[in-house]
């Protein structure tokens, strides 16, 4: 089980250890509720590849594949890039891999397809013993087909289940120290747009804009995320985008829309998105917009309540904006988040989760009307009658700038 030390000065905001135990506690719980002898989960960046670090506080990164096999009576193994024959124990060893027992490494790469079968050979090693047990596997959208087919036919006899449900119901509910890291991302994320605000004036690109906010971010504690930005002349809405297409110059008069959604210090995910002005005063009509859009979100802040299903939220939300001559959100407009960017549940009619207390939830109407980008983002914790208070400081208004 988890060893006692001192953990590394390295180490950027590290989960405590006794919150480690309280979810390998009640996922090896459920596990038992459903015979489940062991889990099989594979992640590959820091975006949306949250299982590996909400089981061991070590993010998968890069596109590398991190694979993590955990026993319902037994320490965890890891399976990561390194080099070849790479095997430690590490209860003499490396502190920072609370719970694992074993570390296997393989320099293997998704871009040379030779190598897909490194890292599943060193994962059957781990799940050897339950050859023919009951295998859960974990999140199958970003797991390699690679590491499923290969473990499927090296053990013909397992029987295999999806548990990414059973940890997703107890991943999305946020701890007492989990919470308290949300609530710093928020925060770090108010200092991230004041400062990339601040900065904005013609002449600049989109991507510069982008940057100043990451800067700020990564000085706080932030380790990944992402930043989207967009330029565009008062009149002439656009849709924020990514930095490939964040080249365009920032001309006076410019409303800029800039959403910030990155991790805090220990690894959660919240996001903020405002819009700016460049050098002009803001058009009375945006201010009235932003007034709607204010509205269109506590319509669903108002749904957000304990028990209600996705669907309901979804479905009111669209009600209120046909009503009102608004496009309808027909994407993703309100969702959880922690180690993922995008956690569930994802507030839409395809949701089978309903909203429960201690959520983290993000509510962001976003849609183009009027001649403008009209929304607004921010985060939002769940209680027991519906969201407290927004966790984000940001003035919730269109900034003047330049």
């Amino acid at each position: 089980m988890a060893k006692s030390g001192t953990l590394s000065e390295r180490l950027n905001t590290p989960i405590s250890t006794g919150e480690l135990e309280r979810r390998w506690k009640l996922v090896r719980a459920a596990m038992a509720d459903a015979k489940i002898d062991v889990l099989l989960m594979q992640n590959n960046n820091d975006h949306m590849g949250g299982y590996v670090r909400y089981f061991t506080d070590m993010p998968a990164t890069n596109g590398y594949p991190n694979t993590v096999v955990f026993p319902r009576e037994d320490d965890m193994t890891v399976v990561c890039q390194g080099p070849f024959g790479g095997s430690e124990t590490t209860a003499q060893g490396d502190l920072n891999w609370r719970g694992v027992k074993k570390i296997m490494t393989t320099p293997s790469y998704a871009s040379a397809h030779y190598t897909k079968d490194y890292d599943p050979e060193l994962a059957v090693k781990a799940l050897e013993p339950f050859r023919n047990g009951t295998i859960g596997y974990v999140g199958t959208y970003q797991m390699s087909y690679a590491m499923l087919d290969y473990v499927k036919r090296t053990f013909p006899k397992a029987r295999y289940v999806d548990a990414s449900d059973l940890v997703d119901k107890i991943k999305v509910i946020k701890s007492a120290e989990e919470q308290e890291l949300v609530k710093r991302a928020a925060l770090m994320q108010d200092g991230a747009m004041r400062a990339a605000f601040a900065a904005a004036k013609p002449g600049m690109r989109d991507t510069e804009v982008a940057a100043i906010a990451q800067q700020y971010s990564v000085s706080h504690g932030s380790e990944n995320g992402i930043y989207l930005c967009a330029s565009m002349p008062l009149g002439t809405p656009s849709k924020f985008a990514n930095k490939h297409l964040q080249n365009r110059v920032i001309q006076k008069g410019d409303q800029i829309a800039l959403l910030v959604e990155d991790n805090g210090p220990g690894g959660m995910y919240t996001e903020l998105g405002r819009s700016c002005v460049v050098g002009v005063k803001v058009p009375q009509e945006m201010k009235d917009e932003l007034a709607f859009c204010m509205e269109a979100r506590k319509v669903t802040l108002d749904l957000l309540k304990p028990g209600t299903s996705s669907k309901d939220v979804w479905d009111g939300f669209n009600a209120f904006m046909r009503k009102n001559g608004r496009p309808m959100e027909a994407r993703l407009y309100c969702h959880g988040q922690g180690y993922d960017l995008v956690e569930r549940p994802l507030i839409r009619n395809d949701e089978p989760m309903t909203i429960q207390p201690d959520m983290n939830i993000v509510v962001h109407p976003t849609y183009i009307h009027a001649g403008y980008l009209n929304w607004l983002c921010d985060n939002y914790i769940i209680g027991g009658n519906g969201p407290g208070d927004r966790l984000h400081q940001f003035p919730e208004e269109v900034v003047e700038a330049g």
